[in-house]
């Protein structure tokens, strides 16, 4: 009779016990498994969700001029928390100009490190929330 190896939890590594078939000494490990290997690319995207959010929030609080236009220092923008790196789109002009936004909210690099900070109301419109914006 050849001998059998023995099996292991795949969680903590304890020796297992019983059926041929049995991959987890215990529900917790077992649950701990399937938690572990199906929890990391909910939280990756948890937290771009996460980023955008916040981004959209720090332009929508420092967008408070006439027309929804506003020059604002980087500086103001990074001591807020704004993460260059997550936006939802971007919009390029016909003379070349590039607004980078998170949804409605966004943003020109006017050069120095300035920026002009919009509001495109077409994404509203388009959703029916114009009026309660």
């Amino acid at each position: 009779m050849p001998a059998v190896a023995e099996k292991v939890c795949l969680e903590c590594g304890e020796k297992i016990a019983g059926r041929t078939d049995k991959r987890f000494c215990s529900d917790a490990c077992r649950n701990q498994y399937h938690y572990q290997a199906n929890n990391a690319p909910i939280n990756y995207v948890r937290n771009v969700v996460n980023a955008l959010k916040r981004n959209r929030r720090i332009l929508s609080e420092l967008n408070t001029g006439p027309e929804g236009k506003t020059r604002v220092h980087r500086d103001k923008l990074v001591e807020r928390g704004y993460n260059f790196m997550y936006h939802s789109n971007t919009h390029r002009t016909k003379v070349g100009n590039t607004y980078v936004f998170c949804f409605e909210h966004g943003y020109l690099e006017l050069g120095e490190n300035w920026y002009m900070l919009v509001r495109r109301d077409e994404y509203l419109a388009r959703s029916g929330d114009l009026a309660t914006a």
